[in-house]
């Protein structure tokens, strides 16, 4: 998100966990927006019409008119009414439903257009709340902050990296080998990593070899000699488990297969 830094909970050296919140970035924009929307639908929705409360008063006068037709049945077979009296009432009846029919219609069409502009304007609530969202901070993954890049109240922007942060518990050796080393080594495979600490021997630990690249590096322009070969040097990449956070960043090492 972009705009003003209300937030931000976090220190360099600190340890993070997936998903912490962190802070957030200035919704105040979206918030009005968001209850500007809301009152939208709010003011559609007292507007959509109540069909049963709409047509009740013509369902009641055809109740009354099909009353009146069995009284007019009733009378006409003791020859106490008139045909026409009958005919008379039959239309009224059917009258009647036709214009409930037409209003039901009419009621309707009114409701689905009304359903319509809500179902946009909720449309627009999702994306609100989407923006205000991701207008919180949260940490994607554990780690320990590397380096912070903003402070509170400060200006950012979508896109700018706010801070940087590292899973340290597995660091990444990048090694040398040389040729002739390199039909010794193989991926997957288990080695020493040995570092230096403040006595005389040297810390190890177990590691594997993740990655071996493909090319030489610092290849001499010309090779004649198997002398000169031996001077090519391949990358290789060890994973190294660093549950107590000995090892850092940067720091030198070396391995062992033998």
């Amino acid at each position: 998100a972009s705009g003003q830094i209300m937030a931000l909970d976090l220190q360099e050296g600190q340890f993070l966990e997936a998903q912490q919140y962190l802070g957030y970035v200035d919704t105040s924009q979206l918030q009005l927006q968001r209850e500007q929307v809301l009152a939208q639908i709010r003011a559609l929705m007292s507007r959509k019409p109540n069909v049963s409360v709409q047509i009740a008063a013509l369902e009641t006068q055809l109740e009354k008119a099909k009353t009146e037709q069995k009284r007019i049945e009733n009378l006409l077979a003791r020859d106490a009414a008139t045909t026409k009296q009958k005919e008379d009432i039959q239309a009224q009846i059917e009258l009647l439903e036709k214009q409930i029919a037409a209003q039901r219609t009419s009621l309707n069409t009114n409701i689905r257009g009304i359903n319509y502009d809500v179902n946009t304007l909720e449309i627009q609530l999702d994306q609100l709340e989407d923006r205000i969202t991701k207008s919180q901070i949260i940490n994607p993954v554990k780690g320990h902050v590397l380096a912070k890049y903003s402070e509170v109240y400060e200006m950012t922007q979508m896109g700018k990296p706010l801070y940087k942060i590292a899973d340290l518990s597995t660091l990444i050796l990048k090694a040398y080998v040389t040729a002739n080393q390199l039909s010794q080594i193989q991926l997957n495979q288990k080695v020493k990593v040995l570092t230096d600490t403040d006595q005389e021997q040297m810390r190890v630990t177990e590691g594997e070899i993740v990655w071996i690249s493909d090319r030489a590096e610092f290849t001499p322009k010309t090779i004649k000699t198997k002398e000169e070969r031996a001077q090519q040097v391949y990358a290789i990449k060890v994973e190294v488990n660093n549950p107590e956070g000995l090892y850092k960043l940067g720091m030198y090492g070396e391995i062992q297969w033998k």
